[in-house]
């Protein structure tokens, strides 16, 4: 199955690299690009992109509110990869919070860069937990109740270390389809999208602490 990606920068030269760093896989290509935030969504409509590798900072709308409208008002929207220069960026946290389903950097490694991608077109979020507990650490967490069980809670913290489907199974001594089950009851219960969502909810809430 091919993957297909478009690529939101208003900066040529990043997107001519990250195009060519696609491309580079047999079974991913570029299907558009954006120089503006206000032009991803038609460009969503119209290539129906399975990845949206997206800059948070462009003219004209930024990639903040191009990833908060794909996500919530668009059906089956595309992941979105938010791409930036500093991964402890109130952007790279608002996209999140928006929407996207991870982040990576700009200098990250071309080979790191299509993995990241492949792990969000198959449907998963793409975690780095530390990156994510720095940025929460600076908000002031408005302490809820989830009603989740002791199990899910569990889930949860392993959830924000980063943990997959199956990692979590093996820590708990579970089959991977409870572990499965668990994920759906907590994102049904936070009314989140997502596991990126969810582990932002987190800590936001004061359920985990970012300072541990």
């Amino acid at each position: 199955m091919t993957i297909r990606v478009l690529i939101a920068d208003d900066e040529d030269l990043v997107r001519g690299g990250l195009q060519a760093i696609v491309e580079s896989e047999p079974e991913m290509t570029v299907v558009a690009q954006a120089n503006t935030g206000a032009r991803v969504p038609g460009l969503v409509r119209q290539h129906r992109p399975d990845v949206v590798l997206m800059d948070v900072r462009m003219p004209e709308m930024d990639g903040i509110e191009a990833t908060r409208y794909v996500t919530s008002k668009m059906d089956n929207p595309p992941k979105i990869i938010v791409v930036t220069t500093f991964e402890n960026d109130d952007y790279v946290y608002e996209a999140l919070r928006a929407g996207a389903a991870g982040f990576f950097l700009k200098r990250t490694k071309p080979d790191e860069m299509i993995a990241a991608i492949r792990l969000v077109a198959s449907g998963d979020s793409l975690l780095f937990p530390a990156a994510i507990r720095a940025m929460a650490s600076v908000r002031s967490p408005k302490f809820a109740e989830f009603y989740l069980t002791e199990r899910e809670g569990e889930v949860l913290r392993l959830m924000a270390k980063g943990m997959s489907n199956t990692e979590i199974a093996s820590a708990l001594f579970v089959g991977h389809e409870t572990v499965k089950t668990h994920v759906g009851n907590i994102l049904t219960k936070l009314n989140v999208r997502d596991r990126t969502q969810a582990v932002i909810a987190a800590y936001e809430s004061g359920f985990i602490n970012p300072m541990q």
